[in-house]
């Protein structure tokens, strides 16, 4: 547990520090790859059928889940066999790739330079890099709105779950949940051409994040009030908020990012040409401003150093107790 909390705390320093450069190979660009690879050749192998699409979809998820763990599990067998330390450097350096709050902060504020010091046009460019819906037709407070929404979502998928996950079952089950996020954000669409294929990669995407969702909306609750916001907003927003989405956790840190910051987000949205009706997130106390990136990007910094702060200090507390039961144990 002592191992695994310095690997955790470790990591989220160093993605703090470093980010990810775009230059840099990335696990999850090899996890898109394979996902990627795997879902042409499953279409080839079953019937173009809602049965056999189901079916595809199943032995996809199968196949990401194996891969994944069986790589992880692989690598880290022989960094143990070479030496225990290059074992520790290396899950440091595989919990810093899977941490994703410094990217997060990076391509959001390209978007608010944009909007700032450069065009409405320049926005909608950056803000097309960091989320999936149709930015050509976004006014000036659809990007903000769309960038806000991103780092609000993502402060689930991209911090909170994957640090839950370091927590729970160390490097190997963390890969685990990337890999079925990234399968999620590939396939997972509700449309004709991956409705029934992708419908298990998203089912489990949503049983994996329905607790770090709920986590993360009440870490950006409990930092509200510290870093200036709205904290009771928050509360009520997202208690009366957090189901307005398709997917049973998107709306949650949403709608406590919504609240602490005095916004409505979400709303109709275009994607891949398709107007899509969605329920708003939030009151419109406000029309939304560039610096509501920047605040959102607090509320992310801030719920992030609690999280890691509470898995650090658990893990920790466990690996104290586990010391107390073993000398007892021994005594006896």
């Amino acid at each position: 547990m002592k191992e695994r909390a310095f690997v955790l705390a470790a990591g989220f320093l160093l993605d703090l520090f470093l980010g990810d450069p775009h230059t840099f190979p990335h696990p999850v660009r090899w996890m898109g790859t394979f996902i990627g690879k795997r879902e042409k050749a499953l279409r080839k192998r079953y019937p173009k059928t809602k049965e056999g699409e189901l079916a595809a979809g199943v032995n996809l998820a199968a196949d990401v889940l194996f891969a994944t763990g069986f790589a992880v599990f692989s690598v880290r067998v022989i960094a143990g066999a070479v030496h225990k330390k290059l074992r520790l450097v290396l899950d440091t350096f595989m919990c810093y790739q899977m941490l994703a709050a410094k990217s997060l902060l990076t391509e959001s504020m390209k978007v608010y330079e944009e909007l700032v010091h450069g065009s409405l046009e320049s926005g909608r460019k950056a803000v097309s890099m960091i989320v999936g819906r149709d930015t050509w037709s976004l006014s000036k407070e659809g990007v903000i709105r769309a960038a806000v929404e991103t780092v609000a979502e993502n402060t689930s998928d991209g911090v909170i779950a994957p640090m839950f996950y370091m927590a729970l079952g160390g490097v190997p089950l963390m890969y685990v949940y990337k890999a079925v996020n990234t399968m999620d954000s590939m396939v997972g669409y509700r449309n004709e051409t991956y409705e029934y294929i992708g419908k298990c990669g998203a089912k489990l995407d949503d049983l994996m994040n329905l607790v770090p969702s709920r986590i993360g909306a009440l870490l950006m609750i409990i930092c509200s009030r510290p870093l200036g916001f709205d904290a009771e907003s928050a509360w009520k927003v997202f208690w009366r908020d957090r189901h307005n989405h398709k997917s049973p956790n998107s709306a949650q840190t949403e709608a406590a990012c919504a609240g602490a910051l005095g916004v409505r987000l979400a709303g109709d949205a275009w994607y891949f040409g398709v107007l899509h009706k969605k329920p708003f997130i939030g009151d419109d106390k406000r029309p939304v401003e560039a610096e509501d990136i920047k605040r959102a990007n607090r509320l992310m910094l801030g719920a992030a150093g609690v999280m890691v702060s509470l898995c650090t200090l658990g893990l920790l507390g466990l690996e104290g107790k586990t010391g107390i039961r073993r000398l007892l144990w021994r005594k006896h």
